[in-house]
């Protein structure tokens, strides 16, 4: 793990404790592990949870602040030991009291041990549901194989929850090239996976809707910036594919802000994906009432092939005569690619930027344990032009430049063709000739990170 990968491990962490406890209760949390300090055994972690030293920072101070928390503590230690059970020990102590600072520590007291399963354990049982449900049988069988003779070479043996996902995910993606398939950390409710086990009451859904509205609305539903250029240029910056039953007036005013520009840029370098009817709402948007055959989806379970048309309403204003440009990276992703292979292969959107990730599979989430779920490819996308899709391959742009220097080369692009327009007001030529002979418009998006 590189220590960006650990700083967003911590982060997590530290956000996880801190929603146990009332605000203020705890300053921040750390998560140690095997090399970290000695005494943490390999396959072993260690939860460590600062308080803020209020007066004397002694051990009395922190027994009282211990019994009055007590609630708290005994349920971060039952959730610890469900869904990080290599966490053996919380310890909690004051920050910034030096190194003779008081310790209390709480061990996991085996209450979840029936739930907890060993790397061994977790292991097989993914391999299981790799095998009954991955796109491509055949392939899973060999992937599967190839996993067992790993596991039984020992070398999963002493892994902690973050490694034993960490190494398994390489070697699934190894095997198979898929990046979509891997073992990750955190368990997966009912909710998670694509058919509920029971029929939902409807006041059940929209009681779910509501709160997956509310959860989209804190990063506005992937819609990071909208704004007008200089030239009168609209710009997108979508950072992942909403469903539209949750994220539709967003999109719609969206779209609304930039309805009246004469070019349209979407910046999808980072974008990671989403619904396949966020992909289809952003799309009918592009093109006109007339029906617009976007994509197909077959199911290896049923083996039904589900088609995506266009939407023949919309609302709000359609974007359907005026050029849009899409940008990339290698980084867009699954959902995000779904949109920028579509938009080629209907020639509505010239790409710009780098060949994308390269992730074409529909994907469900299946719980392995509490600790740990598999994301399984349980389908794949066949576009009705092509024929084919972007698995492994990526989408590969139109006009090829690093993804840093994308947005430059669209936004040169969109203010010619302004410039070449009849009848646009004095001022708006102004503009987009200002912009371009300026090569780079004032405040215009940062390269996104490698």
């Amino acid at each position: 793990m590189n220590s960006d990968e650990r700083a967003r491990l911590n982060r997590v962490v530290d956000h996880e404790v801190k929603g146990h406890f009332p605000p203020g209760a705890v300053q921040r949390a750390v998560l140690l592990r095997h090399g970290d300090e000695p005494g943490i055994e390999p396959g072993q972690s260690r939860l460590r949870v600062f308080i803020p030293a209020e007066g004397a920072a002694d051990e009395q101070a922190l027994v009282a602040w211990r019994d009055g928390h007590q609630a708290a503590v005994d349920d971060l230690r039952r959730d610890l030991s469900r869904q990080l059970p290599s966490a053996r020990l919380i310890e909690f102590t004051f920050d910034d009291a030096g190194h003779a600072a008081p310790t209390i520590v709480v061990p996991d007291d085996g209450s979840q041990a029936a739930e907890q399963l060993s790397p061994r354990e977790t292991v097989i049982k993914a391999l299981e549901l790799l095998r009954a449900n991955y796109v491509f049988p055949e392939l899973a069988g060999q992937t599967a194989a190839a996993i067992e003779a790993r596991l039984a070479a020992g070398e999963y043996d002493n892994l902690d929850e973050i490694e034993l996902t960490e190494v398994v995910t390489a070697h699934l993606q190894g095997a198979t090239g898929d990046r979509h398939l891997a073992m990750r950390l955190g368990e997966v409710g009912p909710h998670r996976v694509e058919r509920e086990p029971e029929p939902a009451k409807p006041e059940d859904r929209e009681a779910r809707r509501l709160v997956r509205r509310q959860h989209g609305r804190l990063d506005n539903f992937g819609i990071r910036r909208v704004e007008r250029l200089d030239g009168n240029v609209g710009y997108l910056d979508l950072r992942r594919m909403p469903i539209p039953d949750n994220a539709g007036p967003a999109i719609t005013a969206a779209m609304e802000l930039v309805a009246g520009t004469y070019a349209l840029i979407i910046d999808m370098r980072r974008n990671g994906g989403g619904s396949p009817e966020g992909v289809v709402f952003w799309c009918s948007y592009l093109v006109d009432e007339l029906p617009t055959h976007l994509n197909d989806i077959f199911n290896a379970e049923t083996g039904e092939t589900r088609q995506f048309w266009a939407l023949p309403y919309v609302p709000g204003t359609r974007y359907t005569d005026r050029p849009v440009y899409v940008l990339t990276s290698h980084r867009t992703f699954s959902g995000g690619e779904d949109l920028c292979y579509t938009l080629q292969a209907i020639k509505r959107a010239e790409i710009i930027g780098e060949t994308t990730g390269g992730g074409a599979h529909p994907t469900r989430a299946f719980p392995v344990s509490p600790a740990v779920h598999i994301a399984v490819p349980f389908a794949r996308s066949i576009n009705p032009v092509t024929g084919s899709n972007w698995q492994g391959t990526g989408v590969v742009p139109d006009v090829a430049v690093a993804a840093g220097q994308a947005y430059d080369v669209a936004y040169g692009r969109a203010l010619e063709h302004v410039l070449a327009l009849a009848d646009v007001p004095p001022p708006i030529l102004d503009e987009a000739r200002e912009a371009l002979s300026s090569g780079l418009a004032p405040e215009s998006p940062a390269s996104p990170p490698t």
